[in-house]
């Protein structure tokens, strides 16, 4: 047996057994306390190690990422940040956490996606300077179009009304995903929905790859929600736009959310020559994870 595997397994009076095999007598209460005099403790896996973290420029982005979002914030321009929480399953199913009750929930003792409803894909974008959140809630896939779609809804109902001399917006994002810095089409969307139509000249930050728990949004607004929902089984859409727009904190955190019923065609590609019309400019700093689009025309 692998001498990493043959102790920590076993139950305080497994180890008794050994114990006794082995011509000692003693109590599982003693073993427990002679464990714990030792520094041994049950203890669960923690999440700490990044492989993914240890790109050369990581600390020269981080360094650019507090320099700009002090700039816009100081000029009382608008500052998000995005990113598509995770997905849910819409059913009678398991939601992990506890709550408070005279009797537990019953809900479907597996959770196979082909006995739910749809699945809820909560797309977040965080005021930074204002702590406001809005979560678009969709039905459909995850695509770079479904994100502008819920930043543009933002911009129209909220940030417009609260930055309405701003001609200018940041973003800060992860580095994948619908939003991430590879995909064309995300570059496509922002160029024709928020700065030719909306006649915004948006900038958008990457956080670098495995660093997304440094995004503001996820600290700030998801975790809140996950804990507000926490232990209630998302039965329906509607609950899980109510669980949203009820999550509060004592900081002052305010959270719109909407429901999106829009289909979204995944896989959507961009050309070349498609690319090269964009009014794009890459950073001098770390350009694959920083650019500013432009406007191209008149807004409508």
């Amino acid at each position: 047996m692998n001498p990493e595997c043959k102790w920590v397994r076993p139950s305080l009076r497994s180890l008794q057994q050994v114990m006794m095999d082995m011509d000692f007598s003693i109590s599982p209460t003693t073993i427990e306390r002679l464990l714990h005099a030792n520094n041994y403790a049950l203890r669960a896996n923690v999440k700490s190690y990044e492989p993914n973290s240890n790109h050369p420029d990581r600390d020269i982005q981080f360094a650019y990422l507090t320099k700009i979002r002090k700039e816009y914030q100081e000029a009382g321009l608008p500052v998000i940040s995005i990113d598509t929480k995770k997905k849910e399953l819409i059913g009678n199913f398991k939601n992990s956490g506890r709550l408070w009750g005279k009797e537990v929930e019953r809900v479907n003792g597996h959770d196979f996606p082909s006995q739910s409803d749809g699945r809820a894909v909560p797309y977040g974008i965080y005021d930074v300077s204002r702590n406001c959140g809005t979560v678009c809630v969709g039905k459909s896939a995850d695509t770079p179009e479904f994100a502008v779609d819920a930043i543009e809804h933002w911009w129209l109902t909220d940030g417009k009304l609260a930055y309405p001399d701003a001609k200018k917006l940041l973003i800060l994002a992860d580095a994948g995903g619908s939003n991430g810095a590879r995909p064309r089409m995300w570059k496509k969307q922002l160029q024709k929905r928020l700065a030719d139509q909306l006649g915004l000249t948006v900038t958008v930050c990457h956080y670098p790859t495995g660093c997304s728990k440094y995004n503001p949004i996820e600290h700030k607004l998801f975790s809140f929600i996950s804990n507000n929902w926490a232990g209630k089984p998302l039965r329906t859409f509607e609950t899980v736009v109510n669980y949203i727009r009820g999550t509060t904190t004592t900081a002052g955190l305010k959270v719109k959310a909407w429901l999106n019923d829009k289909i979204y065609e995944k896989g959507l590609k961009v050309s070349d020559a498609e690319m090269k019309l964009l009014n794009l400019i890459r950073g001098t700093v770390c350009p694959k994870w920083n650019y500013t689009i432009y406007p191209t025309s008149a807004p409508d």
